[in-house]
């Protein structure tokens, strides 16, 4: 028994420095991860343009005449993109005389910058997180709150990161996160309540209230945020570590309920009893595989024989959007092995980064892309020699998820920060709020994958895919919170050093705090009552609760409903 322990502990101790390890690296990168040379976080351009931000803009719309309008863009700064397209440009002066055409290939790319978002995070961005999860050795209770919420919440984070570095003050940001967060843990919780609804499931009561009690503390902290307007660099950290605290909690919860399972175990066998733990949790929460994994893959086996026109069609649709990504984010999974494609993206990585992040100046520019094209010939022939053509390497796989990892945050900051662009320039266009946007589009869009994930999870898994999926309606939009708002603010905080960081005001914020607050205590208090039982009471309270504020914000922007709650940002 006691060899058992200490080998547990040891486990213990090695997750722990892992865990503190990748948190250090997550960090550093988040901290780094700028479209301008290190340290300055693209900010001397925002902090200039911040009291102008919007003002001068606005009154695009007095000239009626897209030929005045597009040449009043070129000559106001402040109607420049803060992306890599100049969408203002495109609508006013190559479709001014269609504007249909320009809402058009607007949605049309506004579809494809949320597939891409949503498909980088997936395909590229999860795989390495689990990957890095097995290779570091992380519990799955450990992997589920750390990694695993980073690559279902990278999205949000990178959009509001995005938001603050890149797109002015960050009010987009921090409406697009909490307005996500509501979705999730109001409309997203309430679809998952009323598809379980007739099967009688029930969920953990200790586990539910730990998470809802934790997203409270959370609301509350961003509430003091708010209201104070202002915010340091202890500040800021201290508002990332509430989530450090969360996973503290979850690994010792998840700890202390695994040595009392092994003590029963050993107590059982000493005893002749049951060879099995009295505690059937870790048994119940077990995933096993569908039973149609061999249908489906029948399926795609009888798509790949036939491929029909519309399929190649299609595929070869996605190769523009699939190829760059392809080309530049390392893949060492043995079903998508190449290793062509590793010894480009070897290369090619180094020279993105540089192409896209290099400085301005010409000579600092040149400079840039001589290093980049150097590491890239180095880490290219390395690549070329040291890795088969028939299977992924099995050896010094770290760096080669490191790589994987680094290049599919870049990938996926690039598509958000391009994101966040298009939303401000449509808010511009149209004439509504770019938070509101924010708040129902981008929170909407980015929410999606959670919506399908985890409603399919509660229907299709039993007990433990329901608890599984109330418990990441919390989990997930926490995480997305704390460190979706916690990195800009460190970011954001750390250049304003000695000074605080001026947290955006937008006075609707307490409104949305205030719903988002009222669906977490509607069912902190309405499930116990109801025996921890998923239905649909409980289900439709929570997507009422949420079509309220959606009723609410969108009277006040057409003007119906007018809070005088200081400057109004509709």
């Amino acid at each position: 028994m006691a060899n058992r322990f200490s080998i547990y502990h040891g486990r213990k101790t090695q997750i722990l420095l892992n865990v503190s390890f990748l948190g250090l690296f997550i960090f550093y990168l988040a901290t780094l991860l700028s479209p301008s040379p290190p340290l300055e976080f693209s900010l001397k351009r925002s902090q200039q343009s911040d009291d102008i931000q919007d003002q001068s803009c606005t009154s695009i719309h007095n000239h009626k005449d897209h030929a005045t309008s597009c040449s009043y863009i070129k000559s106001h700064k402040s109607c420049n993109s803060q992306g890599y397209i100049d969408y203002l440009a495109i609508f006013y002066c190559y479709c001014g005389k269609h504007p249909t055409l320009g809402y058009i290939l607007f949605a049309a790319w506004l579809l494809i910058l949320f597939y891409l978002l949503g498909n980088t995070a997936s395909e590229y961005f999860c795989t390495s997180l689990e990957d890095l999860a097995t290779l570091l050795g992380l519990s799955p209770t450990i992997a589920g709150v750390t990694l695993l919420s980073l690559g279902n919440g990278a999205p949000d984070v990178f959009s509001s990161i995005a938001s603050f570095v890149s797109a002015g003050g960050g009010e987009v940001g921090l409406n697009s996160v909490l307005g996500g967060a509501f979705v999730v843990s109001s409309g997203v919780a309430g679809i998952v309540a009323i598809s379980v609804s007739s099967s009688g499931v029930s969920i953990h009561r200790s586990s539910f209230i730990r998470d809802a009690c934790f997203f409270l503390v959370t609301i509350a902290s961003v509430l003091v945020v708010l209201v104070v307007g202002r915010i340091n660099l202890w500040g800021a950290l201290g508002f990332t570590t509430i989530y450090v605290v969360y996973v503290s909690v979850v690994y010792l919860s998840d700890y202390l309920h695994r040595k009392r399972e092994v003590a029963i175990l050993l107590f059982d066998e000493e005893n002749g009893g049951l060879k099995a733990p009295l505690l059937a949790a870790g048994n119940e929460f077990k995933t096993h595989p569908p039973a149609t994994t061999s249908a489906d893959g029948g399926v795609r086996n009888w798509f790949s024989r036939s491929k029909p026109l519309a399929l190649q069609i299609g595929a070869a649709l996605l190769i523009p959007l699939s190829l760059p990504r392809r080309l530049t984010i390392p893949v060492v999974s043995k079903e998508r092995w190449s290793k062509l494609f590793a010894v480009c993206s070897a290369f090619l990585s180094p020279v993105f980064l540089a192409a896209i992040w290099g400085p301005k100046g010409a000579q600092a520019r040149l400079t840039v892309y001589g290093i980049g094209c150097g590491v890239g010939l180095a880490m290219g022939l390395a690549a070329w020699i040291l890795t088969e053509v028939s299977h992924p390497p099995a050896r010094f796989v770290f760096p080669w998820l490191v790589g994987g990892f680094c290049m599919s945050m870049a990938w996926t900051y690039i598509i958000a920060e391009e994101l966040v662009a298009l939303l401000v320039a449509l808010g511009k266009i149209i004439g509504i709020s770019p938070t509101m946007l924010g708040l129902t589009v981008l929170a909407w869009g980015n929410s999606i994958s959670d919506l399908i994930a985890n409603v399919a999870l509660a229907a299709n898994g039993g007990p433990a895919g329901a608890q599984t999926a109330m418990s990441g309606c919390y989990a997930g939009p926490m995480f997305n919170t704390l460190v979706g708002l916690g990195v800009p603010f460190v970011l954001r905080a750390w250049s304003s050093c000695p000074d605080s960081f001026v947290v955006p005001q937008d006075p609707t914020l307490y409104v949305t705090l205030a719903f988002l607050a009222g669906g977490l205590l509607w069912a902190l208090v309405m499930l116990p009552r109801r025996g921890m039982m998923l239905d649909k009471f409980v289900g439709i309270g929570l997507l009422a609760i949420y079509l309220c504020f959606l009723s609410f914000r969108f009277s006040q922007a057409l003007g119906v409903l007018r809070l005088h709650l200081g400057k109004d940002h509709e």
